[in-house]
């Protein structure tokens, strides 16, 4: 590039980094609302939560750089627009594509970045990310069990303790577990820990009594114990039994659907999700291109091209939504997949042609004229 474009580029790649950063807080704020509520809910540390939401950003990295890229389009090339600077440019000789080439050497970049992303980067997120969320929903190692109220651990199932010492130890304990609605079960203890291994969380419990009911005899049995373990594990669904939906599935798995698919409608989802990873970085170059049609073409007007800006960003608007329903109508039938090259594909060409036409000043209108340095 010469010095010319590598002036537009530093512009371009300036304008594309604060975009990214603005949108990436956006959601990150909306995202965080989630997280604190799962975090603070199962009583786990902030470590947690700051890696939780580290992992959310890879999920939608992929979305929001071909997006804050467009804006930096939009933004830079209408800014130079309104300051004559590309008029100049126009007047000295620079046509349009090349105008265009740091946009388009740029765009190339994002490209190969979501496609990093969505091959190998997202997929692995996305799957720590699910099952961190899992992890931290079961962990009742962490639960936050309040002082001298009954607690809610799971459906039929409360806790009640006098008081939680500094060592973890809690005191005066009351479990009473009525899953089995024909047996409740009441346990009481002096004193117990919560200890998490590789079965599972559970409640030791010391110096108490087990007391069942039955309720078809009407019969009372009572056990006095030492030490009993009320296991913790069967309250939720374990992690490690959840079926990994396709967003979690690395792009090997997905290339060889049928040794995981277990219906012809997982598989269909599955080969949806793999073309979705390697056509969905092609809008980058339809975004860019749009917008580089948008202002690089058509008459000059010094008035603002707001109106240029606002159908511009329509079409990026339409195309996005486009995308996404090409998606999720490849999951349900497959001759749908090769729109979704199709789509990004078919947007270059008239965009190119339009950008081919330049930008032209309005019957009437002369470029600035440089202002003359005055004599010595």
């Amino acid at each position: 590039m010469n010095r010319l474009q590598r002036y537009l580029f530093g512009n371009l790649l300036i304008a594309t980094l604060y975009s990214t950063a603005g949108l990436t807080l956006t959601i990150w704020l909306s995202q965080s609302l989630r997280l604190i509520e799962i975090v603070v809910s199962a009583g786990a540390p902030m470590q947690m939560f700051l890696w939780l939401l580290m992992l959310t950003v890879p999920t939608f990295l992929g979305v929001v750089l071909p997006l804050a890229l467009v804006g930096a389009i939009l933004f830079t090339y209408n800014r130079l627009t309104m300051d004559s600077e590309l008029v100049v440019m126009r007047a000295a000789g620079v046509g349009p594509f090349s105008l265009a080439q740091p946009a388009a050497l740029l765009a190339l970049v994002v490209v190969g970045v979501v496609y990093t992303l969505n091959v190998w980067i997202t997929p692995s997120a996305h799957r720590e990310l699910v099952r961190m969320e899992y992890a931290v929903r079961s962990d009742y190692s962490q639960l936050f069990l309040r002082e001298g109220v009954f607690n809610e651990v799971g459906e039929r199932f409360s806790v009640f303790l006098r008081e939680r010492d500094s060592d973890g130890n809690l005191h005066k304990v009351l479990i009473h577990d009525g899953r089995d609605e024909g047996k409740p079960v009441t346990v009481m203890g002096d004193r117990a820990v919560m200890l998490t291994g590789p079965e599972g969380a559970r409640f030791v419990v010391y110096d108490g009594n087990r007391q069942e009911l039955d309720h078809k005899t009407g019969r009372l049995s009572q056990l006095y114990f030492e030490r009993y373990a009320v296991d913790l594990k069967v309250l939720t669904p374990a992690a490690e039994e959840r079926w990994p939906d396709a967003r979690e599935r690395s792009t090997a798995e997905l290339m060889e659907p049928g040794s995981i698919a277990q219906d012809d409608r997982m598989r269909r989802g599955l080969i949806a999700e793999l073309h979705h990873r390697f056509a969905s970085p092609l809008l980058t170059l339809a975004y860019a291109a749009v917008a580089l049609a948008a202002l690089l073409s058509g008459e000059f007007n010094r008035r603002g091209q707001s109106l240029r800006v606002t159908v511009a960003v329509l079409m990026v608007m339409g195309l996005q939504a486009a995308a996404l329903g090409l998606t999720s109508l490849a999951g349900k039938m497959t001759p749908f997949v090769p729109l979704m090259y199709l789509l990004p594909l078919s947007v270059l060409v008239p965009a190119v042609w339009a950008m081919s036409r330049g930008l032209r000043l309005k019957p009437g209108q002369h470029a600035p004229s440089p202002v003359a340095e005055p004599a010595a």
